[in-house]
């Protein structure tokens, strides 16, 4: 069996478990290879305020049989980013999946690379999806084509197994749930918008619409403008 290339960008302020929940079930992968990648190999301070390294770089990093992109505040500061950008774009051209967990959707849809998909993010930043032309879905896993993405942080432990069940099978995804004892009994029913109080949820909402909305515009004007 030849390697399966899994590809994740690594960049300042992602939320870690966006990217190591996934990574600890792709490295689990029959012949799974997994790339962190950015610009160079330095320390990568996450959201978390300590680092985590990168193994490759941008131009070093072999094309993706499947691309992922973490989320995290970070994920907003890769619209100024055309190198991080034009990266995304080209390792998605030979991709078999292209993927992301919580708002690393946006950077994918800033990449202009989920034009008319339907797709998810974190429940407090999901509808501004919509300035990019994509169908925000509030599911925890949504599958569009080649397309794959989990819906904010702990969703990446069931976007990575949905992923690892197209890609390999379910029974090795099975086997890697049980290996990694995956069986949530969280103590609160508040992890979701639809148990949580209304007015955490309304202030959540609130808060993601100030700090980004108009970043998103910008980069979602920006995309159109090159296109005409």
């Amino acid at each position: 069996m030849s390697d399966l290339q899994i590809v994740a960008l690594l960049f300042p302020k992602v939320t870690q478990l966006d990217l190591t929940a996934p990574a600890q079930v792709f490295a689990r992968l029959p012949g799974a290879r997994v790339h962190l990648a950015w610009h160079d190999t330095a320390p990568v301070v996450t959201d978390c305020g300590w680092s985590i390294v990168p193994t490759t770089t941008l131009t070093d990093c072999p094309p993706a049989d499947i691309l992922f992109v973490p989320g995290g505040e970070g994920a907003f500061e890769l619209f100024e980013d055309d190198v991080a950008l034009d990266f995304l774009r080209r390792q998605a051209a030979s991709a078999r999946w292209v993927t992301s967990v919580c708002t690393g959707s946006f950077a994918l849809a800033a990449a202009g690379l989920l034009d008319g998909r339907r797709a998810t993010s974190h429940w407090a930043s999901l509808e501004m999806l919509a300035e990019f032309g994509v169908v925000p879905v509030s599911e925890r896993v949504v599958v569009d084509g080649q397309v794959v993405t989990g819906a904010g942080v702990t969703s990446g432990m069931d976007f990575a197994l949905q992923l690892a069940a197209l890609e390999v099978g379910e029974d090795v995804a099975r086997g890697v749930q049980l290996t990694l004892e995956y069986d949530p009994a969280p103590p609160f029913d508040h992890g979701s918008p639809r148990t949580a109080d209304p007015e955490a949820v309304r202030l959540g909402r609130q808060r993601a619409r100030e700090g980004r909305l108009a970043r998103v515009q910008q980069a979602a004007h920006r995309l159109a403008s090159g296109r005409s």
